[in-house]
């Protein structure tokens, strides 16, 4: 039985045989609600993807992001929690002792003493949840769900359970030498951009890249700015939940993260409008979530000023970087590497420069744990490169080897056939669609389909020039 009481002062007082356990409660149910917004983001990153894609593929990456997701969050009950974050272990990686979510529970928290473990491990699983939520984007257009999921299950465990635990947990090797990631600008960000490069890379292309039948635009706009605007909204749980406190520094996490969107945002359209003379609504969130990602790991540790840095840069740099799967052959359909991994780069080098002891001391926290440049801290934008670039080459190298060995795996081949790629994984993988079409084209479902266009007769294609022409001519090709 668990003995506890509350004080004047919002505090819960456990006791336990080692002593009183002390916890406020608007502590924890700030971290609760924080898990909660969190969570959001996930169905946020499933209508970004989904309406940025054909609508042919539109409601299997959608549901994907939730399948993925709820794969991650049990591999974290059953040992992701206790290789990431359990009391002891080695510099790389934690131990077994809380499989399963044993003795999760009144314990203080390994990520600090404010909260009670179990709080704590609901608040990172919401995280562990998220990050191959991001990452299956990859995926999108040309992959079988099964082998996915197992895929994620793996990757779950080989990679983001490390870096997260070198990242956060104060045993590991990244936290001890000096770096300083707020909220996942490694462990979340570039670990999952990483990963969305290597599958795109060993996916190969799309059937019909380079031509006429992959020039369409996004198929539902809206659900974009659906997507954008839930990622934005969980994004304050994100950063503003994880000094895992109800204080200043929270508050400050939150500002500069909604400032750094707002200017991420003004910067990609401009970029865009700079070419096209159109001010882009894809191009507007593209750019809110350049600058999210960016912030991301200063969040905690910078002023409000310098917000206006990392949307600038972090939405240059990502725009800029949406032309390397030109450059390099790979096909990103979603550039997802061009605004996670690159974004998470450079809002961890930023970090390195912009990083004030001022502000991480907002909690309470030592000022000298969050100090950069401005303290003429200049060692730590080499911390700052270890670590972004240890989490580059985890990623990438053991991606691609997971791929490689489920590949050839009895029945668990990754891509799909021609047939199934042309025709849309909506029918093929999922048999169901996001969108009612009408009987005729039920019945034309299995009519021959054109290899080069990927059409069948009912299906319209898009043509670039629809201006002022009727919906039904400016549809986009399914």
């Amino acid at each position: 039985m668990v003995v506890f009481n509350t004080t004047e002062s919002n505090d819960m007082i456990i006791a336990t045989d080692d002593g009183p356990l002390v916890y406020n409660l608007g502590n924890i149910a700030w971290v609760l609600v924080a898990s909660g917004l969190v969570f959001l983001m996930i169905p946020g990153v499933g209508f970004f993807y989904s309406g940025l894609l054909r609508r042919k593929n539109a409601l299997t990456v959608l549901i994907l992001t939730m399948m993925v997701s709820a794969v991650a969050s049990f591999e974290w009950f059953f040992w992701g929690f206790s290789l990431s974050f359990s009391e002891t272990g080695g510099r790389f990686i934690g131990n077994l002792d809380n499989f399963g979510l044993i003795n999760v529970d009144i314990n203080e928290s390994t990520g600090g003493d404010k909260l009670p473990q179990l709080v704590y491990c609901l608040f990172q699983m919401m995280f562990a949840a998220l990050t191959p939520a991001i990452a299956c984007g990859a995926f999108a257009d040309r992959a079988r769900i099964g082998p996915v999921l197992i895929f994620f299950f793996c990757w779950c465990t080989i990679v983001y359970n490390p870096l997260a635990y070198w990242t956060w947990n104060s045993n590991g090797w990244g936290y001890r030498l000096g770096g300083i990631d707020f909220a996942g600008g490694t462990p979340v960000h570039i670990s999952a951009g990483t990963a969305a490069l290597v599958i795109s890379i060993y996916l190969g292309r799309r059937h019909g890249y380079g031509t006429e039948a992959l020039a369409y635009r996004p198929h539902n706009v809206p659900h974009v700015i659906l997507g954008t605007t839930l990622l934005w909204f969980g994004w304050f749980g994100f950063n503003g939940g994880s000094g895992i406190g109800a204080n200043l520094r929270a508050a400050q996490a939150i500002i500069v993260t909604h400032v750094a969107a707002c200017v991420g945002g003004l910067t990609w359209m401009l970029w865009d409008y700079r070419l096209e003379k159109k001010w882009s609504a894809v191009g507007f969130c593209s750019g809110a979530i350049s600058g999210l990602v960016a912030i991301t790991p200063a969040s905690g540790y910078v002023g409000t000023p310098s917000a206006l840095v990392f949307g600038v840069l972090g939405a240059t740099a990502c725009n800029f970087a949406t032309g390397l799967k030109n450059l390099l052959g790979y096909d990103d359909a979603l550039d997802i590497f061009a605004a996670h991994a690159i974004g998470g780069i450079t809002g961890n080098l930023l970090t390195a420069l912009f990083a004030d002891g001022r502000v991480a001391s907002f909690d309470g926290s030592d000022p000298s744990d969050g100090s950069g440049w401005i303290n003429h801290h200049y060692i730590q934008l080499g911390y700052q490169l270890a670590d972004s670039a240890s989490g580059f080459g985890w990623s990438f190298v053991l991606s691609f080897v997971l791929l490689f060995l489920i590949d050839h795996i009895p029945f668990c081949h990754f891509r799909v056939d021609e047939k199934d790629e042309l025709i849309g994984t909506d029918i093929a993988q999922v048999g169901e669609e996001a969108y009612a079409i009408p009987h005729y084209a039920h019945r034309e479902a299995h009519q021959p389909v054109d290899l080069e266009m990927g059409e069948r007769p009912w299906e319209m294609r898009h043509t670039q020039d629809t201006d002022g022409a009727s919906p039904e001519k400016a549809q986009v090709s399914a």
